[in-house]
Order: structure tokens, then sequence, then C-alpha cells
């Protein structure tokens, strides 16, 4: 039954690269809604030079949705990049395998920075990694137990803080911006807290459930959008990449954590806490099926666009170190393919 399985296998992705030629002319790329502008820049200037190429299509669909797309299978139905604002998990490379795409090429882009921002209006708002964990966790310490959330202002996780509602509008959990902020500053906090620790043992640094009570609202994986809220909405603060507090900057401000300011100088030198790389995912059985794919591939990793003086750093992406970024770009103009081991 398992050879069986085996062979039926092959077949349907046989019959799925036969049909490459006469299915689709134009890429496909799905995934991140923090990797989209500079996927959807490169795409833009790939079609301005390339008058043999049709622009890829490029969806926001988060970077789980994206995964979820991408390890279907291999074939013109199936898209050829995903974009990531998190690294492959081993679980996803190995559904992938066993759905036929057994070649796959990681593309690291760069750095990006989780940004707390608020209404530019409003006085500046410093909040550390504990207070933003206990403002978004759905249970929390209290009289060595943990309790549901009854924060409802900054004020009641601190005095300190202004008596303000705490209204976040963030990423859903399909997001790779999501997973990165939960891992960064909720698993940190509860990996760290003495309560935690005593309910929950071994357990407490995996703890990630965020509070469906009200204060925590899902925006959705249009970032663009959080920003507009945050221009109406005095109260809100919204997560969201780098980028975006980049391209608004007449609308919003970021919110200092832990006294450091989310600037790009901040994050490319390792200062501000919330941090992380950004990925793009390439299905090497499309390269020579999908027409211009590669050639995007090479724009997208080219100096002009990656590099320390490249158009995508205008637009808010913090480049790899350059001896990081030559390597790199080796690897993936060379399309190597991503192992199991490669992967926690």
């Amino acid at each position: 039954m398992k050879g069986f399985s085996k062979i039926a296998l092959a077949l349907a992705l046989t019959l799925s690269l036969a049909g490459f030629a006469h299915a689709r002319d134009q890429i496909r790329i799905v995934g991140s809604s923090t990797v989209y502008p500079f996927s959807s820049a490169v795409a833009e200037e790939f079609g301005a030079i390339n008058a043999q190429f049709k622009s890829p299509v490029v969806e926001s669909t988060g970077s789980g949705g994206g995964h979820k797309l991408f390890m279907a299978g291999v074939g013109p139905e199936t898209p050829d990049i995903t974009n990531s604002s998190r690294r492959m998990k081993k679980s996803e490379l190995e559904t992938n395998i066993k759905n036929g795409v057994t070649e796959v090429t990681e593309a690291k882009i760069g750095f990006d920075g989780i940004v707390i921002a608020q209404n530019i209006g409003n006085a500046d708002l410093d909040l550390s990694l504990k207070e933003l964990a206990l403002a978004v966790l759905e249970e929390v310490p209290a009289d060595g137990k943990l309790v549901p959330n009854p924060y409802k202002t900054w004020k009641d996780i601190n005095p300190n803080l202004p008596d303000r509602k705490i209204v976040i509008y963030g990423p859903p959990a399909t997001s790779g911006t999501r997973d990165a902020f939960v891992e960064m500053v909720v698993e940190v906090f509860t990996a760290k807290d003495e309560t935690f620790n005593a309910v929950l043992g071994k357990d407490a640094s995996k703890y990630k459930k965020i509070r469906q009570d009200g204060p925590y609202v899902p925006a959705g994986e249009n970032d663009n959008l959080i920003v507009q809220k945050l221009t109406k909405d005095t109260e809100a603060v919204g997560i969201f990449g780098y980028s975006f507090l980049s391209e608004n900057k007449d609308q919003i401000k970021g919110c200092p954590v832990g006294g450091v300011a989310p600037t790009f100088d901040n994050i490319s030198g390792g200062k501000y806490p919330i941090s992380r790389s950004l990925f793009f995912y390439i299905k090497n059985a499309h390269i020579g099926k999908i027409p211009g794919l590669k050639e995007y591939v090479e724009l997208f990793m080219s100096e002009n666009m990656i590099g320390e003086n490249g158009y995508l750093k205008t637009i808010g992406l913090i480049p790899l170190p350059a001896a990081e970024r030559e390597q790199v770009r080796k690897d993936v103009t060379g399309f190597k393919k991503l192992a199991l081991e490669d992967l926690k």
C-alpha cells in the first residue's frame, strides 16, 4: 500500500508538471502581509524592466495562510513563492515533502522590527515587554495563581502608565507577525514569571494564549487597515512591521519598548527588543516552468533591492550584513535545497 501511494504521488506530480506549459504564464506569490510591500515593489520593478514577462500577482494571505497554500503540492494551481515574516517550521517542510514539494529554497531578505504604534497626536507611551505581555495574555499571575486577565486600562497594569483603555489592533492567528510577537514578548515573559513556572512548570515558556475578551482586536492581514484605525482611534495602539511605520510617519508614531524607540538604527543595531528576520520560499519545481520566476528571484536578491543602498531599504527593509547578504544571495540564486536538519 505504501509503495502504491508513492507511485500515485509520483504520477500526480508528473501530470501536474506536464500541465505547466499551458496553465499559467504569470508568477503567483502569497504569504506575509509584512513582506507584501517589499514583494510588491520587486514585482512592480520586475514588470517595468521585463517586457517579455507579465508582472507577478502578489497576495497578502498571512504567513500561515501562505505556507498552507504553498505546501498543497506542485503544479500551476499552487503558488510559486510564499512570503513569510517567520522562518518555515520543520513540520511545514515535512508537509511540503509529503505533498511532493521536495525542493524548496529559503531566501532570507533582511530584518524587520515589530512596532507598537499609536496616533501621532498622543503623548509618548513607553511600554516594557512585561507590560505588553500582561496587556494581551488570556491569563495573568495574581496571588500565586493564574486568573482571567482583568486589565482594562494601561494604568491597571502599571500605575505609572496612563489611565487609558487598552485597545490593541493586532495581527490574526494566521500571521507570522503574531507568531513572532508571541515568541518574543509573551513567551519571554511566561518563561521567566514565577507564577507561570509554579503553575505550569516546563510548559510555562510555551504558554501563548491571547485574550479574546475585547482589548486585543485581530485586525486582519492588511496592516494598512490598522494604520487607518490608529489615525481615528486615539486610545488604540497597533502591532505591525516597521515598514508600515516608516511609510506613515506623518500619521502615526512608534512606542518605545523598554526605553528603546523602533528606529531603523535601533533595529539594525540589535537594540530594539522585538525584531525578526524576513523570508520568502521558492518552489524549485516551478523554476523553468513558470515564465520569469528565476529572473524575479534574481532581481529580489540583487543589491539594487536588498543591498545597503537598495530600494527596499527606502521603504523599511533592514538589510542583512554585507557578508551574510552575499552568502544568502549565492545560496538563493543557486536554488539551494532547504533540508529538514536546517530547521528546528
